[in-house]
């Protein structure tokens, strides 16, 4: 794999030949098959009284605990298959693996899946991971470290030797007393091997293996380019992506500071410039020696508020302004059948009084929300949540602009590109360009941007999205970024979304849109958390801006701009204590009077 200027930050198995079965340890062979398959030489690729086995001990458990893959199984879907737990993933899964096992010898096998096994921590097959666990070639492995080789594969994270030594020492326990159950070493051998004192070195030959979440985003991205999937070429392939290593390395360091101590809390981010939608920068989780799981490509989470933006594209686009008020009051929406919904503002602050548009995107008011999803109806939401790539299913309900539903990482970042793109729609991408060993180009990014949004109503949006953090709206609430007032050294459109279990952060201008999610994979409550995804948005946003001039969007020629009341959204003179410049598509500027829009709710 290349970076953006094309040097190696990833050489996969590149750096170490394909190890044949009889230059390994013979350890290695017998731990492997103890732990993973023992009737492995016995049975034609499914070990059909270990899956009844199991069947009934998941039944028992009211669980899916127990499984019973056979080391063709798993060699099968390392190679060919996704890791969905699908009905077809599952058939597909058989078929390939009677086809192995009827072309292949058992030898074979087993050598293709000790090459190709991950071993966490991106060593993926045996010799590479001897050689970066124990600093020593496969085989010369010896029963001790071989049985603990073994143990890996199962769980990488949770059985990690460099991180997790006490789990993986229960475990080779286990995968020791199977060996002497399965007569292949003897009790004292075993006995020996686990009381033997073993060195985890953990360092890396050659070419350091770093960036890992974004290593694994890129792998997930090349499967699901057509012809790929189950593309299969000994002589390798050479990936060139978008990566930025300097803005990698910032932003890993952001998550580091602000989060590194607080136990279980994880974090992905996403940094894409918005031409083209290039990935320049990934994070999928806080730690990925403790776990390996792509929250950035694999989650859904709930969003929050950040849904708003989409709401209030749609409310532009149908006649709505910038001024346009809703009452910001506690309120109760009686939504028949007897089913009463009550909406609350953060801390119960409300205006108690008609509020512009572009104070209820600085405050984040819910309340102005609600009564605009239900006045427009909820479909024109996920109209315009559908046309910038959200595929997320999304249900028209009144609290919908409140972020009830879950999005994943990288769609919502991509969704929010066509706003930082000023309305054209880009495919969120991390591979630019793939050729196979000998230079011959086998896929390139094709690079569009297709419109789909206005972009004279997504000039309005992004400038009233500056709102976040303009001390002309504190009032009686303050903004919800009000505190980065001070330290932004560059303009942004910038909007946050918070629910019980997620934190969202979300930045952009023409050059650069930053996205950081902070939450527990549990979805336990976050609680007494002071503002890190904010932090961690800054810290890695700006540090890519610097030095930087300041880009912003360029007035379309059908708007006129004037200043306004921050509250109400009135005309006011230059001269005014408190103002906000807000731009009007011609003719629908505030003139008199504001139609308040509540009265159109009953």
């Amino acid at each position: 794999m290349y970076d953006k200027d094309k040097k190696v930050f990833f050489t996969g198995v590149g750096d170490k030949s394909y190890t044949r079965l009889d230059d390994m340890s013979k350890y290695v062979k017998l731990a492997t098959i103890s732990a993973e398959d023992k009737n492995f030489y016995k049975h034609h690729g499914f070990d059909v009284p270990r899956m009844i086995g199991a069947m009934i001990s998941n039944i028992k458990s009211k669980s899916l605990s127990q499984g019973a893959s056979t080391i063709s199984q798993q060699y099968v879907k390392n190679l060919f298959l996704d890791f969905d737990k699908t009905f077809k993933r599952k058939i597909d899964e058989a078929l390939y693996t009677v086809r192995l096992e009827s072309k292949y010898s058992k030898d074979e096998i087993l050598e293709g899946y000790l090459n190709t096994i991950n071993y966490g921590n991106g060593m993926y097959g045996a010799s590479r991971a001897a050689l970066f666990y124990f600093g020593k070639d496969v085989k010369d492995l010896n029963l001790a470290e071989s049985s603990m080789l073994s143990c890996i594969p199962k769980a990488p994270s949770y059985y990690n030797p460099l991180t997790h030594y006490d789990n993986v020492k229960r475990r080779q326990k286990n995968v020791l007393k199977l060996m002497v159950k399965n007569g292949v070493v003897s009790r004292v051998d075993a006995e020996d091997a686990y009381r033997k004192k073993i060195k985890i070195k953990g360092e890396k030959s050659s070419i350091k293996n770093k960036y890992m979440y974004y290593q694994n985003a890129t792998l997930s991205e090349l499967k699901s380019i057509p012809g790929f999937k189950n593309f299969n070429n000994t002589k390798g392939l050479k990936i060139y992506t978008n990566l930025d290593t300097k803005a990698q390395d910032n932003l890993e360091s952001s998550i580091k500071n602000e989060i590194g101590s607080k136990k279980d809390l994880q974090a992905s981010a996403v940094m894409i410039k918005p031409e083209f939608g290039k990935i320049i920068a990934l994070v999928g989780g806080k730690d990925y020696n403790k776990s390996t799981y792509n929250r950035a490509v694999n989650s859904k989470r709930q969003v929050g508020s950040t849904m708003k933006v989409f709401l209030y594209y749609a409310a532009l686009e149908n006649g709505f302004t910038t001024s346009s008020q809703f009452i910001s009051s506690e309120t109760s929406f009686n939504l028949g059948n007897n089913n009463v919904y009550t909406v609350h503002n953060y801390n119960n602050k409300y205006a108690n009084k008609p509020i512009s548009m572009a104070a209820a995107v600085s405050y984040s008011d819910n309340i102005y929300a609600v009564k605009a999803n239900m006045f427009l109806g909820p479909d024109q939401t996920i109209n315009v949540a559908k046309r910038v790539g959200i595929d997320a299913k999304l249900k028209a309900v009144p609290s919908l602009p409140l972020g009830t539903s879950e999005i994943n990482i990288i769609d919502m970042a991509g969704g929010f590109s066509s706003f930082a793109n000023l309305g054209k729609r880009v495919e969120p991408h991390i591979i630019e360009r793939v050729e196979d060993g000998d230079g011959e180009v086998l896929y390139k990014s094709k690079n569009e941007a297709e419109p789909v949004l206005n972009s004279s109503i997504t000039f309005i949006l992004n400038n009233m999205l500056t709102s976040t953090y303009d001390p002309n709206f504190i009032d009686y609430n303050y903004p919800t970024a009000i505190r980065l007032n001070s330290k932004l050294k560059h303009k942004y459109a910038i909007k946050s979304g918070t629910t019980d279990t997620d934190e969202w952060y979300i930045g952009y201008n023409k050059d650069i849109l930053s996205l950081v999610w902070l939450g527990y994979d549990d979805n336990r409550k976050i609680s007494n958390i002071a503002s890190p995804a904010q932090n961690i948005w800054y810290n890695m946003t700006e540090a890519y801006e610097e030095n930087k001039k300041d880009v912003w969007y360029k007035k379309p020629n059908n708007l006129n701009a004037f200043f306004v009341d921050p509250i109400s959204g009135n005309i006011v003179t230059d001269n005014a204590k408190k103002k906000k410049l807000m731009y009007f598509i011609k003719g629908t500027e505030p003139t008199g009077t504001i139609k308040v829009f509540d009265e159109d709710l009953n």
